[in-house]
């Protein structure tokens, strides 16, 4: 077990010195920018040993190798792991990975940390411009039809120029040599000037050669440009002299700008030019159209990023002190292949300036000795990839330049162009127009006016209609504006809207306005109903109150009804209770009388004889025994006699009957008296005569009528 346990020790041991050893291998390759004799180091170690400088130096090698969909994968672990600690440069690197996926919207996130991260506060502000012209370049659309060359290979390819019937470039062998030379940076073979006849551009088997033996060496050659009369090119190649390869201290081959000379056919003179230095690179010549002054890109001392924009005056053959041309153009990154056109105009890619990928082309306008500031030449031309070595005839717009964009044929391609739109960039705007009518006619109205007015209420424009009664404004896109109109003798009118970022769309801003005489009219008319409507609603309110009047008369009515009846039920019921409780009461007719014996009176006297006493004694014991009980003394005569005489007697009798039941104790309220003389007989007497006395006495009588119980 012991000596298991020593063999695990001692090869763990071992292990972890071949990984340290891999370590700094992989560092001595990526130090000498061998990139891709690192990357394969650097693979290993990051499944092994995945440091934050294993990771670092592999994701940058996947991008000084153009590969950035791997270097994404790496600089995203990066960030992942190592986001707090990792200097502000790999905030770019990593946005310039994302566009190479296409997702924009994240490489803007990152780069807005970038800018943020900037000790110039101005950067933030920068970005957002950048961004913001970026956009109204896209809106263009596609400026160009591009087409990919029947020449290019799965090699590099690009640098086209035109030259006496001819397309000269730089290109590699599609299959070098057992003993050919391969750059490291990349594990391509170098770079050397290649030519075809332009009739061969897209032939099948184009008749492709080296451009020229005498200028072929082992080293990198490219990016030629050529003087009008052919005679003179001007070429990039590593820091050499008499065809070997010259290296600095750091032992780096800075790339340099030479010269050479068209003699009998052959190039001669080959020098390299004096500003030239081992310690930086010239690269990348172009010449104005007046062949007066060299542009080129360099890093040297005194350069704003990496590599800058430069331009030297020619004179007779000698060069000037090389001007950089300054912030306008060079960012604090990339700003490489320049190229100036017929037109004077200055192309050159850059990724230092906010473009779809990583090498962006920009074109600069001149304004007098001076370039303004750059724009992005657009889509498709740019892609999310390294777009570069642009050049234009401006004459038929037509021209070449090199991507290593998706689709094709190898790591950089030439692509031939005809720009088919111009450069034209605006911010987004839409419109807002319509027409002014009177509201009630639906005619439109001249003469109106019209004003735009922007969140705040200011005032932008202001338009007066024709006679068409039409308007229009142009205003920015993502903004709120108020249209307001008005027009004497007319009401005002306004309407606002919010405006989207959809381009050159027109939002509907009809007003229609009122007429004062119309409003006038309607006041009138409006009052007029109004009085019609109040007499209206003042008629119905009396006859609503008629209504209830009636209502409540009827309901008073009917309750007065049920009140009787109710009454008169339970005055039925109570005689029909008496009268079965007291045979001395008895219904006559309609009336409910006490029946007794006869009340004699003396003829002509209305005192109570002694016998009566006890007929009304029979009487009086009811009505104690029925304390509700209210009767109605009723008296009676027969028909001999004066009328009157006898309606007198009659009530002085029904009087004294009264008096009688009063004084036995019944309360007066309780008894009424009523004498009717001869006037409701029994028995009808014609004459005095024609009755029996039995007749006539039974006419004299008292009657005991009860009114309520």
């Amino acid at each position: 077990m012991k000596k298991l346990l020593v063999i695990i020790f001692v090869f763990s041991i071992q292990f972890i010195n071949a990984q340290d050893k891999d370590v700094a291998r992989a560092k001595r390759f990526f130090d000498k920018t061998f990139y891709s004799e690192a990357i394969i180091l650097y693979e290993k170690l990051a499944e092994e040993k995945p440091s934050q400088e294993v990771i670092k130096n592999l994701a940058d090698s996947y991008y000084y190798t153009n590969d950035l969909i791997k270097a994404q994968r790496y600089y995203r672990l990066l960030f992942q792991k190592y986001g707090k600690d990792l200097d502000r440069e790999y905030y770019f690197r990593y946005a310039q990975t994302l566009k190479a996926s296409n997702t924009y919207a994240d490489a803007n996130e990152v780069l807005k940390q970038y800018y943020a991260l900037s000790t110039t506060s101005k950067d933030s502000v920068y970005f957002k411009n950048e961004l913001h012209e970026l956009e109204n370049v896209s809106a263009i659309g596609n400026r160009f039809d591009i087409k990919n060359l029947a020449i290019n290979t799965p090699n590099s390819e690009f640098g086209a120029v035109k030259y006496k019937g001819n397309l000269v470039f730089a290109g590699v062998k599609l299959k070098p040599g057992l003993f050919d030379k391969k750059f490291k940076w990349d594990n391509e073979t170098y770079l050397n000037l290649v030519t075809v006849p332009l009739t061969e551009l897209n032939a099948s088997e184009p008749n492709t050669g080296y451009f020229a033996d005498e200028l072929k060496t082992g080293m990198h050659e490219a990016n030629a440009v050529f003087t009008k009369d052919g005679k003179t090119i001007y070429f990039t190649r590593n820091n050499s002299k008499n065809g070997t390869k010259k290296k600095n201290e750091e032992k780096i081959s800075n790339l340099q700008i030479f010269k050479a000379d068209l003699v009998d056919g052959k190039w001669t003179n080959i020098t390299a030019l004096p500003f030239n230095s081992p310690n930086y690179s010239v690269e990348h010549p172009a010449l104005s159209p007046d062949e007066k002054v060299l542009y080129f890109a360099s890093d040297m001392p005194g350069s704003v990023g990496s590599f800058d924009i430069y331009s030297v005056n020619i004179n007779k053959g000698a060069f000037d002190k090389p001007k950089n041309l300054g912030s306008l153009i060079n960012t604090d990154k990339r700003e490489q292949f320049p190229f100036v056109s017929k037109d004077n105009k200055l192309y050159f890619s850059s990724d230092g300036h906010l473009g779809y990928g990583s090498l962006d082309v920009f074109v600069s306008d001149s304004n007098g000795n001076e370039y303004v500031e750059p724009v992005n030449i657009g889509l498709p031309l740019n892609s999310n990839l390294d777009d570069f070595s642009f050049n234009i005839d401006s004459d038929t717009k037509e021209g070449f330049f090199a991507s290593n964009r998706e689709g094709g044929k190898g790591n950089d391609d030439i692509y031939q162009f005809k720009e088919i739109k111009d450069l034209i960039v605006e911010d987004c705007k839409q419109f807002i127009a319509g027409t002014i009518t009177d509201v009630d006619t639906q005619l439109v109205l001249e003469n109106a006016t019209v004003m735009l007015q922007d969140a705040t209420k200011k005032v932008l424009n202001t338009i007066t209609t024709s006679a068409d009664g039409k308007f229009s404004f142009a205003v920015a896109c993502e903004s709120s504006y108020t249209i307001v109109a008005f027009k004497e003798k007319y009401t005002n009118e306004s309407k606002t809207l919010e405006i989207g970022k959809t381009r050159n769309i027109t939002n509907d801003g009809s007003l229609a306005l009122k007429s004062l005489d119309a409003i006038k009219l309607e006041e009138q008319k409006n009052a007029e109903d109004k009085r019609k409507e109040e007499i209206r609603q003042e008629k119905e309110k009396r006859d609503k109150e008629a209504l209830a009047l009636i209502a409540l008369n009827e309901a008073a009515k009917k309750a007065k009804a049920d009140e009787i009846a109710a009454g008169e039920a339970k005055k039925k019921e109570k005689e029909n209770q008496i009268m079965t409780q007291e045979k001395d009461v008895v219904k006559d007719k309609d009336r409910l009388i006490i029946k007794t014996d006869p009340i004699y009176f003396d003829y002509n006297m209305w005192y109570i004889r002694k016998e009566s006493k006890v007929v009304l004694g029979r009487v009086i014991a009811l009505m104690n025994k029925y304390p509700g009980m209210v009767i109605e003394i009723g008296s009676h005569t027969d028909s001999r006699g004066n009328a009157k005489f006898n309606e007198e007697l009659s009530q002085k009798r029904a009087n004294s009957t009264r008096e009688f039941i009063i004084q036995s104790g019944i309360n007066a309220n309780r008894v009424s008296a009523k004498g009717y003389g001869e006037s409701v007989p029994i028995i009808k007497c014609k004459t005095d005569d024609a009755c029996s006395e039995e007749d006539h006495e039974l006419n004299r009588r008292s009657e005991f009528v009860i009114k309520n119980l």
